[in-house]
């Protein structure tokens, strides 16, 4: 029985080793090959930096953003959270105050709900990349910004890497000890 036991924990170790580090593999190359936050069953996955949106946005979250197309960029309203590309080429999630229709296209007033006043320069509709869904994982916006750094890269690739490999080797180890064991109890039979 405590073979057995021993057995399925060797088998759930491994799996639950293997399944991480495939998983924090995928993550940090989605992250890497996105050139930021990963993008997920057309959903992209963004770090939150500041606290203009506290308190239903924390600072540090990582939140869904649902990527927009060109025709759907000027059919938000008042009320909808936003991501768009500000003039600085900075990412910001804020909310829609005011929609306007001028010359040039729809424009938006956007104001972060932690801040006091709206936003210096409207967003043009063009520069919306995606609709806030609601979905947020706080903290975790700290470790996809730690994944993206070459420290980050070591811990979750390197790492958990040298450990699986570790682990494999004490479970290859042990198994040759057992099969050595074996044949020289079964000499010891024979004789």
């Amino acid at each position: 029985m405590k073979t057995m036991v021993l057995k399925w924990t060797n088998r759930i170790v491994t799996a639950v080793l293997i399944i991480l580090l495939i998983s924090l593999a995928a993550l940090v190359i989605s992250i890497k090959l996105a050139g930021g936050e990963p993008e997920v069953f057309g959903y992209q996955l963004k770090s939150v930096l500041s606290g203009s949106m506290e308190p239903g946005i924390q600072t540090g979250s990582l939140i869904a953003v649902k990527s927009v197309d060109e025709g759907e960029k000027s059919n938000f309203q008042e009320g909808d959270v936003i991501t768009f590309v500000s003039e600085e080429d900075n990412l910001i999630t804020h909310r829609i105050t005011e929609v306007a229709e001028t010359d040039s296209g729809v424009v938006y007033t956007t104001k972060g709900d932690n801040n006091n006043a709206p936003d210096s320069s409207p967003v043009l509709a063009e520069d919306v990349v995606g609709l806030y869904t609601g979905f947020t994982i706080p903290y975790a916006g700290y470790v996809a910004n730690f994944a993206q750094s070459p420290n980050g890269s070591i811990l979750f690739m390197i790492i958990p890497g040298i450990l699986l490999i570790g682990y494999a080797s004490f479970t290859i180890w042990r198994t040759l000890r057992k099969l050595d064991d074996s044949v020289k109890s079964s000499e010891k039979r024979a004789e």
